[in-house]
């Protein structure tokens, strides 16, 4: 589809999945792949979850969103957001992007692009770039260890991978609006 001819992704999220699936190469194949390991993943949602947070708390650009104001870390807001990454690594797990799934991610974007009145302000965007590489790295590593046969293993890392990527385009998308090229 041509630049002049493509509406906001926001006005046909499912379209937009479709194409950023496509784009990526997530065939269903790797959706098999995915649903197939991930019992592997949602066993180990806890140590994932925590792992990523604790990470959060060792940079000052993240951290600054889960400290209280006597600087020590909020472990209930901690709790709630490890909740809400469990309830997102179920959805990936189901790669189920039909559904109302890509509005319910376009709606996280907005929560973390357009916060400027809760703690830290607006999550920059490079945080949640960074975040996404950091749960790639995670499943990975832990596809790897738990997976017996390497071929199977690289092969669903590397699905997992593609998904992770048209999640994060769709979470790009709170922070990114297309340019107004007078085209329109």
């Amino acid at each position: 589809m041509s630049d002049a001819a493509r509406a906001h992704p926001g006005a046909d999220m499912e379209g937009f999945v479709r194409e950023q699936m496509a784009f990526v190469g997530l065939a269903e194949a790797d959706a098999e792949a995915i649903r197939r390991t991930a019992p592997i993943v949602l066993a180990h949602e806890s140590a994932l979850t925590a792992a990523l947070y604790e990470h959060f708390l060792h940079f000052p650009a993240s951290a600054r969103f889960f400290l209280r104001e006597d600087g020590m870390p909020d472990r209930e807001r901690i709790e709630r957001r490890r909740h809400s990454l469990t309830r997102w690594l179920t959805e990936i797990a189901r790669v189920t992007l039909g559904e109302g799934v890509p509005y319910y991610l376009l709606g996280v974007a907005l929560s973390h692009s357009h916060r400027q009145s809760r703690p830290g302000g607006t999550i920059p965007q490079e945080l949640m770039v960074g975040a996404m590489s950091l749960t790639q790295s995670a499943l990975a590593q832990l596809l790897e260890a738990e997976l017996p046969d390497p071929r199977e293993a690289l092969h669903a890392t590397t699905a997992w991978n593609k998904l992770l990527l048209v999640h994060l385009n769709i979470l790009l998308l709170g922070y990114l609006l297309p340019a107004d090229d007078g085209q329109r």
